[in-house]
């Protein structure tokens, strides 16, 4: 089995999850800053003191600038990685790489869909580190980073899993016989099948039968899907594809739990990856769709909220949504919707930093924040000694000013300028 080596593709990518499931827990402001994503895969080395860990990084085309050149079109980017220790204080190692992309034809360069992937592998020994990534385009300067906490496995054991690779179910004539990986672990609900890639690695000298635990758990943990197979286990590395041949999963984020036991059903390794589902058509953005439904309060006439909340089935509320949507598409005739990104680019940063016993977006700094946008100039005051804590939101252009005072002293600001009239239209 080939395995992946530096080459660019050019097939389609639905956007999706930035980290592993290890890392930071997926989120919505992860998904609108990032303007790449990335995976680290834990493998064994061949040797006892050092594990592999393969870091892939797929960038949108869409994410970098592309300028005329003899080839027809060209984008240019470097990606660093920057290996920590857990306190973030002593760097053990870092890699630069240069990637090119040359396209003929602007329409592929300017696709949502398209993306190019390189990868780039450490030898590490086991233990907690903290990994931090940049991107940075050549020709915008713009640069994009990504931090996250990630524990490398110890390969000692007489038995031992890897972590999971999710594979991508695009192909073409050049990558048919490669493992080519869904960086994102991102499946629309139209797809038919999910694959993904894994190693056991087996220090005795004969052959062992096994048995694995394919399980799929949703929310709270529950069990949505399950398949076992017995396999039989060589010494040394074994390599092994496994798909899913339905796909019987809605909305949602899901976690893959790979479980090898033995004959006497005693548990020798698991190994966990989170990935998420979406309906086709329905942003990769959105996994709850009644959530995504709530969160157009701040836009949504009372008539239309209702309207979308009343389907009566998953299938009705995306429709439902979506047509909602596409009636505010500020330019119907391309493939973004830029005033659905700016809205729930707002919800997602609201979330981030303003939430404390509710969700961000439902508070009032986070409703000032989505119909507004960002404040000119923010005025923060959170340790007076003669009053409580309070914020001074300015929006120059609309000549007003908002306070917000934290009554509890726990964050939960409440607003005591309150939106009225026309200040209560969304602005984009």
């Amino acid at each position: 089995m080939k395995f992946l080596g530096l080459i660019l593709f050019f097939f389609i990518l639905n956007v999706g999850i930035p980290a592993q499931e290890k890392n930071p827990s997926i989120n919505q402001k992860q998904f609108w800053e990032a303007t790449y994503f990335q995976d680290f895969v834990n493998f064994y080395s061949g040797s006892g003191s050092t594990s592999r860990i393969d870091i892939f990084i797929q960038v949108p085309y869409k994410n970098v600038q592309f300028v005329k050149s003899n080839q027809g079109f060209t984008a240019k980017y470097s990606v660093t990685a920057s290996v920590f220790d857990s306190t973030k204080k002593k760097l053990i190692v870092e890699k630069t790489w240069n990637e090119t992309i040359n396209v003929i034809d602007y329409n592929i360069a300017t696709s949502k869909e398209n993306y190019n992937l390189s990868k780039r592998s450490f030898e590490l020994a086991p233990g907690h580190y903290f990994i931090r990534t940049m991107v940075e385009d050549k020709d915008s300067k713009k640069e994009s980073f990504g931090e996250n906490s990630f524990v490398v496995k110890n390969y000692n054991q007489d038995i031992s899993l890897s972590d999971i690779l999710f594979i991508s179910n695009k192909e073409t004539a050049q990558t048919k016989n490669e493992i080519i990986p869904n960086v994102s672990r991102n499946y629309p609900s139209s797809e038919d099948k999910i694959k993904f890639y894994f190693e056991l690695y087996l220090k005795d000298s004969i052959d062992t039968k096994l048995n694995f635990d394919y399980s799929v758990l949703g929310s709270e943990n529950t069990l949505v899907h399950k398949e076992t197979e017995d396999r039989n286990i060589k010494p040394g590395t074994n390599q092994i594809l496994y798909t899913f041949n339905e796909f019987p999963f809605d909305l949602g984020i899901y976690t893959l739990v790979v479980t090898v036991s033995d004959s006497t059903n005693k548990v020798i390794d698991k190994t966990s990856k989170a990935f998420f589902s979406h309906w086709k058509g329905l942003p990769a953005i959105i996994t709850d769709i009644d959530k995504a439904i709530a969160q157009t309060l701040y836009i949504a006439t009372p008539n239309e909220l209702e309207y979308m909340q009343s389907g009566e089935t998953v299938q009705e509320k995306t429709k439902r949504f979506l047509e909602f949507w596409k009636k505010k598409d500020p330019s119907p005739n391309n493939d973004e919707n830029e005033f659905f990104d700016e809205y729930y680019r707002r919800i997602a940063y609201a979330n981030e930093n303003f939430s404390s016993y509710i969700e961000g977006w439902r508070s009032d700094r986070g409703m000032v924040y989505t119909i507004l946008g960002a404040p000119n100039n923010i005025d923060r005051h959170p340790f007076e000694y003669d009053s409580k804590p309070y914020e001074i939101w300015e929006y120059y252009e609309l000549n007003r000013k908002f306070i917000f005072l934290d009554q509890t002293g726990f964050g939960d600001y409440r607003l005591i300028t309150p939106l009225t009239g026309d200040l209560y239209r969304y602005r984009y």
